[in-house]
């Protein structure tokens, strides 16, 4: 199996979410990180990022979010121009996991038309409720046809333990992570949102934007558990981190 890491967008925004001493004034630029796994029994991707649109018309799509989370990306920065760079297309994704169902984590799942989208029941819930605009949901995003598979606890995707799906909830009430083990580059957590920089949790930070601090230190737990297994923590927004891992094509094995 290999594994190839995708962009999915990037994104400013205040750093005094993820740090809450920060100057107000003081911004940060996120990476928006998407994974591909190329499995014996099918393509996995891990989070489609933002849709196309919000490079170039934010507003459109996201409303007044685009003024706390304004996309910087260049347009055709994308899930979609990702897959295209190592030989695939939406077709041929055969599972989507959605981390979450926050705007910049599932936006291009509209494109998958032939994919089974794999999400935490607690997760759907949240995206279903009254308050979910409120709470960063977007019915276009995460709202469509294609088949869900619908999981409550942790689950081994195919059976071989080469993509656990592991509830880390926190920064939303059902988001998950993968454990991903190749062959080769060892084991690495896809922590998405509950890690998304990892500053803070090498000091105990809880992000503005989390919806249950005790469940996301909870989660923080679990987190360093895996690592001091062996596993390589990846996280969904952190630039200095992103800047180190092989991109595209260069997929590791």
């Amino acid at each position: 199996m290999k594994m190839h890491v995708l962009s999915g967008g990037r994104l400013r925004m205040k750093k005094s979410v993820y740090f809450p001493d920060a100057d107000r004034s003081e911004t940060i630029e996120l990476p928006v990180s998407c994974m591909l796994m190329r499995h014996v029994q099918g393509n996995v991707l891990f989070d489609t990022g933002c849709h196309p649109t919000i490079a170039e018309n934010p507003e459109g799509r996201w409303g007044g979010l685009a003024k706390y989370m304004t996309p910087i990306m260049a347009p055709g920065e994308n899930i979609l121009t990702g897959l295209k760079a190592v030989g695939l297309d939406p077709d041929d994704i055969d599972v989507v996991i959605c981390s979450h169902l926050h705007t910049d984590h599932c936006g291009c799942n509209e494109f998958f038309k032939k994919s089974t989208i794999v999400v935490h029941a607690r997760e759907l819930e949240a995206a279903k409720a009254p308050d979910a605009l409120a709470s960063g949901y977007f019915s276009a995003d995460w709202d469509h046809s294609m088949p869900m598979k619908v999981i409550e606890q942790q689950t081994d995707l195919f059976g071989d333990g080469k993509i656990t799906l592991i509830p880390l909830p926190g920064h939303t009430p059902g988001t998950i992570g993968a454990l991903v083990k190749l062959d080769r580059s060892g084991e690495f957590l896809l922590t998405s949102d509950a890690l998304s920089i990892r500053a803070n949790l090498d000091k105990d930070i809880v992000p503005k934007n989390t919806k249950n601090a005790e469940q996301f230190l909870r989660s923080f737990d679990e987190i360093r558990r895996i690592e001091a297994g062996g596993a390589t923590i990846i996280c969904s927004h952190d630039s200095a981190q992103w800047d180190s891992l092989r991109k595209g094509k260069d997929a590791y094995g």
